[in-house]
Protein backbone atom coordinates (compact mmCIF):
# COMPACT_ATOMS: atom_id res chain seq x y z
CA UNK A 1 0.00 0.00 0.00
CA UNK A 2 2.56 2.55 0.83
CA UNK A 3 6.35 2.05 0.80
CA UNK A 4 9.60 4.39 1.05
CA UNK A 5 13.06 3.38 -0.72
CA UNK A 6 16.34 4.95 0.10
CA UNK A 7 14.61 7.78 2.34
CA UNK A 8 16.61 10.45 3.98
CA UNK A 9 15.12 12.86 6.47
CA UNK A 10 17.38 15.80 8.04
CA UNK A 11 17.19 18.78 10.30
CA UNK A 12 19.98 20.63 9.75
CA UNK A 13 23.21 19.19 10.66
CA UNK A 14 20.97 16.53 11.69
CA UNK A 15 19.87 13.02 9.98
CA UNK A 16 16.48 11.74 11.83
CA UNK A 17 16.34 8.71 9.18
CA UNK A 18 19.12 7.12 6.68
CA UNK A 19 17.89 5.09 3.96
CA UNK A 20 14.85 3.99 5.09
CA UNK A 21 13.76 1.01 3.09
CA UNK A 22 10.09 -0.11 4.58
CA UNK A 23 6.85 -1.13 3.30
CA UNK A 24 3.35 -1.39 4.76
CA UNK A 25 0.94 -3.48 3.09
CA UNK A 26 -2.84 -4.20 3.16
CA UNK A 27 -4.19 -5.48 6.45
CA UNK A 28 -0.92 -4.00 8.38
CA UNK A 29 -0.95 -1.91 11.62
CA UNK A 30 2.53 -0.51 12.32
CA UNK A 31 3.12 1.75 15.27
CA UNK A 32 6.10 4.12 14.86
CA UNK A 33 8.10 4.16 18.17
CA UNK A 34 10.98 6.93 18.88
CA UNK A 35 12.11 9.27 21.90
CA UNK A 36 10.92 12.93 21.62
CA UNK A 37 13.03 14.59 18.65
CA UNK A 38 13.41 11.24 16.56
CA UNK A 39 11.71 11.98 13.66
CA UNK A 40 8.35 10.68 14.19
CA UNK A 41 5.93 13.26 13.38
CA UNK A 42 8.30 14.52 10.17
CA UNK A 43 8.22 10.95 8.75
CA UNK A 44 4.42 10.84 8.90
CA UNK A 45 4.04 13.90 7.44
CA UNK A 46 6.63 12.74 4.37
CA UNK A 47 4.82 9.55 4.21
CA UNK A 48 1.75 11.79 4.09
CA UNK A 49 3.31 13.57 0.94
CA UNK A 50 3.36 16.95 3.15
CA UNK A 51 6.82 16.94 3.97
CA UNK A 52 9.67 16.59 1.04
CA UNK A 53 12.65 14.25 1.86
CA UNK A 54 15.96 14.89 1.71
CA UNK A 55 16.63 11.62 -0.55
CA UNK A 56 14.51 8.86 -1.52
CA UNK A 57 10.97 8.37 -2.83
CA UNK A 58 7.93 7.39 -0.88
CA UNK A 59 5.20 5.58 -3.35
CA UNK A 60 1.52 5.00 -2.55
CA UNK A 61 -0.32 2.14 -4.68
CA UNK A 62 3.15 1.87 -6.50
CA UNK A 63 2.84 4.93 -7.63
CA UNK A 64 5.67 8.02 -6.55
CA UNK A 65 4.01 10.38 -4.62
CA UNK A 66 4.52 13.28 -6.74
CA UNK A 67 2.74 11.62 -9.33
CA UNK A 68 -0.55 11.78 -7.76
CA UNK A 69 -2.76 14.48 -8.44
CA UNK A 70 -4.15 15.73 -4.87
CA UNK A 71 -7.64 15.06 -5.34
CA UNK A 72 -6.47 11.46 -6.20
CA UNK A 73 -4.29 11.51 -3.17
CA UNK A 74 -6.64 12.09 -0.82
CA UNK A 75 -9.03 9.40 -1.89
CA UNK A 76 -6.30 7.25 -1.34
CA UNK A 77 -4.64 8.30 2.02
CA UNK A 78 -6.02 9.67 4.88
CA UNK A 79 -3.51 12.07 7.16
CA UNK A 80 -4.97 13.40 11.12
CA UNK A 81 -2.31 15.66 12.62
CA UNK A 82 -0.92 15.38 15.85
CA UNK A 83 -2.94 19.27 16.64
CA UNK A 84 -5.07 21.36 14.72
CA UNK A 85 -6.31 24.56 15.34
CA UNK A 86 -9.74 26.05 14.56
CA UNK A 87 -9.91 29.58 13.19
CA UNK A 88 -13.49 29.89 12.41
CA UNK A 89 -17.17 28.64 13.68
CA UNK A 90 -17.91 25.61 12.17
CA UNK A 91 -20.09 23.20 13.20
CA UNK A 92 -18.86 19.80 13.91
CA UNK A 93 -20.74 17.68 10.86
CA UNK A 94 -19.27 20.58 9.23
CA UNK A 95 -15.88 19.51 9.88
CA UNK A 96 -16.10 16.04 9.14
CA UNK A 97 -18.15 16.88 5.83
CA UNK A 98 -14.90 19.01 4.31
CA UNK A 99 -13.24 15.29 4.74
CA UNK A 100 -15.81 14.14 1.85
CA UNK A 101 -14.53 16.69 -0.94
CA UNK A 102 -12.44 14.00 -2.97
CA UNK A 103 -15.11 12.65 -3.75
CA UNK A 104 -17.41 15.45 -4.99
CA UNK A 105 -16.11 15.80 -8.65
CA UNK A 106 -17.83 19.15 -10.27
CA UNK A 107 -20.43 19.14 -7.52
CA UNK A 108 -19.89 21.89 -5.35
CA UNK A 109 -22.69 20.80 -1.73
CA UNK A 110 -22.56 17.64 -0.24
CA UNK A 111 -24.94 14.77 -1.45
CA UNK A 112 -26.82 12.00 0.82
CA UNK A 113 -24.04 9.87 0.57
CA UNK A 114 -21.57 12.55 2.08
CA UNK A 115 -24.10 13.15 5.03
CA UNK A 116 -24.64 9.56 5.75
CA UNK A 117 -20.69 8.83 5.66
CA UNK A 118 -20.14 11.81 8.01
CA UNK A 119 -22.73 10.28 10.34
CA UNK A 120 -21.83 6.98 10.49
CA UNK A 121 -18.06 8.26 11.15
CA UNK A 122 -18.93 10.61 14.33
CA UNK A 123 -21.32 7.82 15.42
CA UNK A 124 -18.46 5.42 15.44
CA UNK A 125 -16.61 7.63 17.86
CA UNK A 126 -19.52 8.05 20.08
CA UNK A 127 -19.71 12.22 18.83
CA UNK A 128 -22.82 11.90 16.76
CA UNK A 129 -24.97 13.80 19.13
CA UNK A 130 -22.55 16.94 19.09
CA UNK A 131 -23.04 17.13 15.34
CA UNK A 132 -24.59 20.72 15.40
CA UNK A 133 -21.78 21.92 17.86
CA UNK A 134 -19.44 24.63 17.23
CA UNK A 135 -16.10 23.02 17.29
CA UNK A 136 -13.95 25.52 18.82
CA UNK A 137 -16.81 24.85 21.86
CA UNK A 138 -15.53 20.95 22.33
CA UNK A 139 -13.06 19.79 24.92
CA UNK A 140 -9.51 18.64 23.73
CA UNK A 141 -11.03 14.49 23.32
CA UNK A 142 -14.23 15.76 21.73
CA UNK A 143 -12.54 17.63 19.31
CA UNK A 144 -10.17 14.64 18.80
CA UNK A 145 -12.34 12.01 18.53
CA UNK A 146 -14.11 14.49 15.70
CA UNK A 147 -11.12 14.76 13.89
CA UNK A 148 -10.70 11.11 13.86
CA UNK A 149 -14.51 10.86 12.40
CA UNK A 150 -13.39 12.98 9.51
CA UNK A 151 -10.53 10.69 8.95
CA UNK A 152 -13.03 7.96 8.97
CA UNK A 153 -15.42 9.64 6.40
CA UNK A 154 -12.66 9.91 3.94
CA UNK A 155 -12.56 6.70 3.14
CA UNK A 156 -9.38 5.65 2.49
CA UNK A 157 -7.44 2.38 2.16
CA UNK A 158 -4.21 3.83 4.11
CA UNK A 159 -4.83 5.71 7.35
CA UNK A 160 -1.80 8.15 8.72
CA UNK A 161 -2.41 8.89 12.29
CA UNK A 162 -0.26 11.07 14.53
CA UNK A 163 -1.24 10.68 18.37
CA UNK A 164 -4.66 9.06 17.73
CA UNK A 165 -4.56 8.52 21.23
CA UNK A 166 -3.96 12.33 22.51
CA UNK A 167 -6.60 13.85 24.82
CA UNK A 168 -8.18 11.33 24.91
CA UNK A 169 -9.57 9.46 28.22
CA UNK A 170 -8.39 6.10 28.82
CA UNK A 171 -12.03 4.38 27.62
CA UNK A 172 -11.50 6.08 24.42
CA UNK A 173 -8.42 5.21 24.00
CA UNK A 174 -8.95 1.90 24.10
CA UNK A 175 -11.96 2.27 21.77
CA UNK A 176 -10.47 4.36 19.12
CA UNK A 177 -7.55 1.43 19.19
CA UNK A 178 -9.58 -1.38 18.77
CA UNK A 179 -11.47 0.67 15.77
CA UNK A 180 -8.43 1.03 14.19
CA UNK A 181 -7.17 -2.63 14.66
CA UNK A 182 -10.63 -3.68 13.47
CA UNK A 183 -10.19 -1.60 10.09
CA UNK A 184 -7.06 -3.31 9.76
CA UNK A 185 -8.29 -7.23 10.31
CA UNK A 186 -11.79 -7.05 8.68
CA UNK A 187 -11.43 -4.41 6.24
CA UNK A 188 -7.84 -4.91 4.89
CA UNK A 189 -7.12 -0.96 5.67
CA UNK A 190 -3.71 -0.11 5.93
CA UNK A 191 -2.58 1.81 9.82
CA UNK A 192 0.20 3.81 10.16
CA UNK A 193 0.15 5.86 13.69
CA UNK A 194 2.37 7.38 16.17
CA UNK A 195 2.30 6.58 19.84
CA UNK A 196 3.60 6.89 22.73
CA UNK A 197 1.53 3.97 25.32
CA UNK A 198 3.84 0.69 24.06
CA UNK A 199 0.84 -1.38 25.71
CA UNK A 200 -1.82 -0.34 23.68
CA UNK A 201 0.99 -0.39 20.23
CA UNK A 202 1.63 -3.81 21.15
CA UNK A 203 -2.21 -4.77 21.64
CA UNK A 204 -3.37 -3.26 18.52
CA UNK A 205 0.11 -3.20 15.72
CA UNK A 206 1.10 -5.98 14.05
CA UNK A 207 4.26 -4.34 13.12
CA UNK A 208 6.46 -1.47 14.41
CA UNK A 209 9.15 1.01 13.02
CA UNK A 210 11.54 2.49 15.49
CA UNK A 211 13.69 5.35 14.83
CA UNK A 212 16.56 6.25 17.14
CA UNK A 213 16.86 9.77 15.89
CA UNK A 214 20.16 9.34 14.23
CA UNK A 215 19.72 7.78 11.32
CA UNK A 216 19.06 4.29 12.71
CA UNK A 217 16.33 2.21 12.42
CA UNK A 218 14.60 -0.96 12.89
CA UNK A 219 11.32 -2.44 11.23
CA UNK A 220 9.35 -5.62 11.77
CA UNK A 221 6.73 -7.50 13.15
CA UNK A 222 6.30 -6.52 17.03
CA UNK A 223 6.90 -9.72 17.95
CA UNK A 224 10.71 -8.98 16.79
CA UNK A 225 10.95 -4.71 17.25
CA UNK A 226 8.93 -4.87 20.59
CA UNK A 227 11.43 -6.57 22.73
CA UNK A 228 12.79 -4.80 26.12
CA UNK A 229 16.04 -4.38 25.28
CA UNK A 230 15.60 -2.93 21.59
CA UNK A 231 12.98 -0.75 23.11
CA UNK A 232 14.92 0.89 25.87
CA UNK A 233 17.94 1.38 23.55
CA UNK A 234 15.13 3.40 21.23
CA UNK A 235 13.58 4.92 24.07
CA UNK A 236 16.52 5.73 26.32
CA UNK A 237 15.46 4.30 29.04
CA UNK A 238 15.40 0.86 30.54
CA UNK A 239 12.29 -1.14 29.82
CA UNK A 240 11.00 -4.30 31.75
CA UNK A 241 8.19 -7.21 29.94
CA UNK A 242 6.29 -8.94 32.53
CA UNK A 243 3.53 -11.34 30.96
CA UNK A 244 0.50 -11.37 31.97
CA UNK A 245 -2.65 -14.06 31.28
CA UNK A 246 -1.15 -14.20 27.93
CA UNK A 247 -0.95 -10.38 27.49
CA UNK A 248 2.90 -8.74 27.51
CA UNK A 249 3.24 -5.58 29.31
CA UNK A 250 5.74 -3.34 29.20
CA UNK A 251 6.97 -0.63 32.34
CA UNK A 252 9.74 1.68 32.33
CA UNK A 253 12.80 -0.13 34.35
CA UNK A 254 13.07 2.14 38.34
CA UNK A 255 16.25 0.94 40.10
CA UNK A 256 15.83 0.14 43.52
CA UNK A 257 17.98 1.84 46.02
Amino acid sequence: MIRAEQLDLRLGSRTLVRQLDWAARPGECWSIIGRNGAGKSTLLRTLAGLHRPDAGAVHVGGRALDQWPPEELARQRAFLAQSRHDAFSYSVIETVLSARHPYHANRYWEGSDDHQAAMKALASMEVADLAARDVRTLSGGERQRVAIAALLAQDTQLLLLDEPANALDLAHQVSVMGLLARLCREQGKTVVMIGHDLNLAYRISTHALLLMGDGRWQAGPIGETMQPALLGDYLGHPIDMLEHGGRRIFLPHEATT
